[in-house]
Order: structure tokens, then sequence, then C-alpha cells
């Protein structure tokens, strides 16, 4: 009689490769250890996927998705081709990065309430964060030991949501909606570092209760930081 397999297993699987990819990055990482993480064989992990190339792949295709993870279609999950991997990266980040209410903002040609408007980005960008936590951990990770993929995360993707948000600051200053600033790139850093600490970064801390949960969080730095670029009406 064939051996069922476990109903949870891919969500397992995914766990694992999320802890140990977003340790030790794609290049460091190995097999045997997201197995150890699993307290599964090494070679059982061969009949969901062929390679780790195509376990980071399948991380990258889904992560930010709702819901709990579901089995894939194809088994085992096949090595990307050369060059794949890469693609479907720039894909991914993309779309992700795609935010509606600050491609609104920057559209916008009149401005009637820039402290909505501003929480509404804040809010949005929070919700990213938290929902693709993982998965982005394990690309930055992994950026550091791989050229390739440094170019396309750190100088690609990050570099150019810097500049949108930046060019929205200065935007926004420059009609007297926010606060002057001298460098509307430091203030733009300053908005979104402080989302990814709060919504991501924070929950690598050795000490995590020093904080309550997400929402509580939120609502204290998303009001602080829009107080500090829009003055009170």
């Amino acid at each position: 009689m064939a051996r069922r397999r476990p109903p949870d297993r891919f969500q397992q699987l995914w766990d694992a490769a999320l802890r140990v990819f977003g340790s030790k990055g794609l290049r460091r990482a190995r097999m045997v250890d997201i197995a150890r993480d699993m307290g599964v064989s090494p070679g059982s992990l061969y009949n969901y996927v062929e390679s780790k190339e195509a376990l980071f792949a399948w991380l990258v295709e889904h992560g930010g998705e709702p819901g709990p993870v579901a089995a894939p279609s194809l088994l085992p999950l096949p090595t990307p081709r050369p060059g794949e991997l890469e693609q479907r990266l720039r894909e991914r980040l993309d779309a992700s990065f795609r935010l509606t209410e600050l491609d609104a903002a920057l559209a916008r040609r009149r401005v009637g309430n820039a402290r909505g408007e501003l929480d509404g980005i804040l809010r949005e960008f929070w919700e990213l964060v938290v929902r693709t936590r993982g998965p982005i951990a394990v690309v930055e990770r992994s950026a550091l030991d791989l050229p390739d993929l440094f170019a396309i995360w750190f100088v690609g993707a990050r570099r150019a949501f810097f500049a949108r948000v930046s060019r929205y600051v200065e935007r926004r200053a420059r009609s007297g909606h926010f606060r002057p600033v001298a460098d509307p790139a430091v203030a733009a850093r300053l908005l979104v570092e402080s989302v990814v600490f709060f919504a991501r970064h924070r929950h690598g801390d050795p000490d995590p209760g020093l904080l309550p949960g997400d929402d509580a969080v939120r609502e204290v730095v998303i009001p602080m930081l829009v107080a500090s670029l829009v003055p009170e009406e």
C-alpha cells in the first residue's frame, strides 16, 4: 500500500524552507538542512522538489499569497532552467511593489487630504511587508551571496521603490502639503525603513516580548510617521 502524504506536508516544507533560506541563503543552504528542520529524511524531499533551486523558485513564485500553502500540481517541482529563476524573481517583485495607493498619489494632480493619502500609502505598504515577510527575508539573505540576485533586489527593485517614494515626498513638500525637507530621499527612506523594521525586522529580535502585536504597533508607528511630514490642519 502506498504511503499517504501528510496533509500539511507542503506547509511544513514551505515553513522549513523559509527558515533555512532566511538564515543561510540559497547558496549556503542544503537540502539536508531543510530535511533536518522538518524532521524527515533528506531523500524524502526529492519526492516534492528536484533541487533547492526548485524549492527557492517555489517560494519566489508564491510568496505573499494569502492562506495556507497549496500542494503544487506538478511533482516533483522542477529545477528552473538557466536564467528562469532570475526572471521569475523580477516578475514577482514588479508585481508585489505595484502599490495602488502610491501609484494613485503619484498620478494625482490635486490633493484634497494629504494626511489621509500618506496614511493610506503607509498602510498598504505595511500589509505588503507583513504578507511577504518570509519570502523577502529569503531573497535578501540569498542576494548577499549571489550577484545576479543582488542586482535584481538591491540595485533594481529596492532602489526603484525608494525612488518612487522619494518622488512622492518631493512633490508634496514642493506643493506645501508636507513640511519642508532638506532631502526627500532621506525622508523617503525614513518612511520605508520604519515600516520595514516594525512590520518585519523586529520579529527577529532576541526579546520579541518588548512590543505588542502587529496591529497595536502599526497604530502607533503610522500616525507618528504621518505627523512627522504632514502639518496639522
